[in-house]
């Protein structure tokens, strides 16, 4: 479900119209959601606004109404605010949420369509036991491959991934310890690795070369696209 930015503001004010439109719309699943900044101007060519703007996972309906405006605030924080100064942007935020169904991945992580360390077109794929965000905030070594543009694996490296961010029983998240015979494993497997260059070409047919990919691996090894910048 897709949040415009007038519509947020109307529920992080707590409009009543608005509020009684969100909860009751058939399309915010009473399950595990995502809840995710979408501001205008973010993730794009040079403002990507990386660690400004808030995400909220594990959020069940009764919690939807404070994620949202956690979301919204977050767009006016000091160092939000400074950020959109020093990128030259209108100073006052339009702030979309996108709120999504949250699988229960067995493992996630980022795709970069070219390797942002070397520069080189290749595919390098970061992967860490649970959700993504292990792999986002630096919690662990995540596993790393190298593939070509073709698909081609260049270079598999496993990680060291000691934690897992898992659901709290409450909303949001926790650090759940890795069972020691895992931590050293690979998370993916070769018929992942060829998955994942797939999702890769099939976004750059419709985005572009240059894209950096956060994804899922679902129980049954489906691949779920979450976010693309």
């Amino acid at each position: 479900v897709a949040l415009g930015a007038a519509f947020v503001d109307r529920v992080a004010e707590r409009d009543a119209a608005a509020v009684e439109t969100l909860l009751a719309s058939p399309h915010v699943a009473d399950t595990r959601l995502a809840v995710r900044s979408s501001a205008i101007g973010e993730d794009s060519a040079d403002a990507s606004f990386a660690g400004q703007h808030a995400t909220k996972l594990n959020v069940r309906k009764p919690q939807l109404l404070d994620a949202v405006h956690l979301v919204w605030q977050s767009a006016r924080t000091e160092s939000a605010l400074a950020y959109r100064t020093r990128k030259g942007l209108n100073a006052s935020p339009l702030m979309g949420v996108v709120v999504q169904a949250l699988i229960e991945p067995m493992a996630a992580g980022v795709l970069f369509t070219r390797n942002p360390v070397t520069g080189d077109e290749e595919r390098l794929i970061e992967a860490a036991w649970g959700l993504g965000e292990a792999v986002v905030n630096g919690s662990v070594v995540p596993d790393r491959v190298r593939l070509d543009p073709s698909g081609r694996v260049l270079d598999v490296t496993p990680g060291e991934k000691d934690i897992k961010v898992w659901y709290g029983d409450e909303d949001g998240t926790i650090e759940v310890p890795v069972d020691p015979s895992l931590q050293q494993q690979m998370c993916l497997e070769p018929a992942h690795f060829d998955a994942l260059h797939d999702l890769a070409a099939r976004c750059q047919r419709v985005w572009g070369r240059d894209l950096d990919l956060e994804w899922a691996l679902g129980a049954s090894g489906q691949i779920f696209l979450l976010q693309w910048r």
